[in-house]
């Protein structure tokens, strides 16, 4: 089993930058793959990025080119680097991983975090 917790979240303006952690622990050596989803009130849950552990990567189109995604040499914590942030960034951003890499980009994988909020004020 894994567990997974997320750090980072927070008010910042618009334009502005955050980076979010997301610290695994328990079974680390069955990940394959992590990934961030958020969501909106009032939204269904989405992808935001997605990373394996060949390091390939995996971003939705609207946070192309403005967020990073990248993991430790471990493996164990992964990371969330959001520049240009923009009022649709708001969300409750959430923290997954899998042994299997299709599962975390269909929202499948089996561990999820807790949760952090961002809120990007205009």
């Amino acid at each position: 089993q894994v567990q997974l917790v997320e750090s980072g979240g927070g008010l910042v303006q618009a334009g502005g930058s955050l980076r979010l952690s997301c610290a695994a622990s328990g079974n680390i050596f069955s990940i394959n793959a992590m990934g961030w989803y958020r969501q909106a009130p009032g939204k269904q849950r989405e992808l935001v990025a997605a990373i394996a552990s060949d390091l390939t990567t995996n971003y939705a189109d609207s946070v192309k080119g403005r967020f990073t995604i990248s993991m430790n040499n471990a493996k164990n914590t992964m990371y969330l680097q959001m520049n240009t942030l923009k009022p649709e960034d708001t969300a409750v951003y959430y923290c997954t991983a899998d042994g299997a890499a299709w599962k975390v980009v269909a929202g499948a994988a089996g561990s999820w975090g807790q949760g952090t909020q961002v809120t990007v004020s205009s």
